[in-house]
């Protein structure tokens, strides 16, 4: 007993340095350390108090006889007197998605769900087609529905002069009010309380009634005009996370179908212009509302030469963009090509996304 005491106090001797050559170092915090089961902390003086209070098995003593668990236990440090048992690895939970991941998981779930359906994608190619040329069509009559177009008509040479004695500027000025009528939100007295200059009214009963039934027709247009513009960004929107080319496909169908329908109507109005212009108003107004003499204002402003005029420049407007739309969006070889790969790529990135993401999404 004596030479193993002497031989630790030895040994304890070596390790710990003389005052004189102690490096001075800064106190600093003990470490806190988490017990696997949760129910206890322990310092960095604890667990050198636990260190010290490690019992030493005597040299000739046996050895256990029951195996050691590897995880339990780790290699003693140089000068330590046994081995402290190995801390376990603590089991933690992964953290539940946060809403942001929830969110771009449903958006992704939405987008594989589009992109594989099929039938959605033609009914919207379909809807697009028919309502792309009218869009154009409308915006080229409200185009046309100027003081712009009013002053061309007016100052071109061979449109024929009033019969009775109202000068350029005149028709100007009163056919301007008739146009602002059509597209502003005031009543039909903005046109009856209009006179010439001798007093007498600028515009009969029947003509203001018949000018408040072409506001309405022209609003109504107007709004579904606004409306379709919409749908047709939406679906061009959607279509263009669906279906690559389809876009150009549904413009394409549309100007195809559309240009012979103008081309249809033109053949039509140029072998009969006044049975075509007849059968125009028989849709939208009542028989006897928009008949009127030689005599009437708005045959004065608005005659006939000035509705070939419009209709004329309404169908070569809108047969020019779409002449433009077929050139751009016409399905050629390397278009189709380029289209398909796309294509490929897209749902070969959401065919990946799908197989990355973990199972409880």
């Amino acid at each position: 007993m004596s030479e193993r005491s002497s031989e630790h106090d030895e040994q304890d001797a070596v390790e710990q340095p003389t005052p004189a050559t102690r490096p001075r170092t800064s106190p600093r915090r003990a470490r806190r350390r988490i017990d696997p089961t949760g129910d206890t902390l322990h310092t960095g003086s604890q667990l050198s108090r636990q260190q010290n209070s490690v019992e030493v098995t005597p040299p000739d003593s046996e050895p256990p006889t029951e195996p050691v668990d590897d995880t339990q236990q780790t290699k003693a440090l140089p000068g330590s007197h046994a081995a402290l048992p190995r801390q376990a690895t603590l089991i933690t939970e992964p953290l539940p998605d946060s809403f942001e991941d929830e969110a771009f998981a449903r958006a992704k779930a939405r987008d594989r769900a589009v992109v594989g359906s099929p039938l959605a994608a033609a009914i919207m190619q379909v809807v697009l087609a028919i309502l792309a040329p009218l869009v154009i069509l409308i915006a080229v009559i409200r185009l046309i529905a100027s003081p712009v177009f009013l002053w061309f008509e007016y100052h071109r040479p061979g449109f024929a002069a009033d019969q009775f004695g109202m000068d350029t500027e005149q028709r100007m000025t009163y056919g301007t009010y008739g146009l602002d009528y059509l597209f502003n939100f005031a009543p039909p007295n903005y046109l009856g309380d209009l006179s010439f200059a001798n007093g007498n009214a600028l515009f009969s009963e029947t003509e203001v009634s018949h000018m408040a039934d072409v506001k309405q027709v022209m609003l109504i247009t107007t709004l579904a005009g606004l409306i379709a513009a919409v749908a047709c960004v939406v679906l061009m929107i959607l279509l263009y996370r669906m279906r690559k080319g389809a876009i150009a496909r549904s413009l394409f169908a549309g100007a195809v179908w559309f240009t012979a329908a103008m081309i249809v109507l033109a053949i039509v109005a140029a072998f009969g212009w006044e049975a075509f212009f007849a059968g125009f108003h028989q849709i939208f107004f009542a028989d006897g509302t928009w008949t009127f003499s030689t005599t009437d204002t708005l045959i004065r402003l608005y005659p006939g030469q000035f509705w070939i005029d419009a209709a004329a420049w309404v169908a070569g407007l809108t047969l020019a963009i779409m002449v433009v739309i077929l050139v751009c969006t016409a399905p050629t070889g390397r278009r189709r090509h380029r289209n398909e790969q796309a294509q490929r790529f897209m749902e070969s990135q959401v065919v990946v996304e799908r197989d990355s993401e973990p199972a409880g999404v």
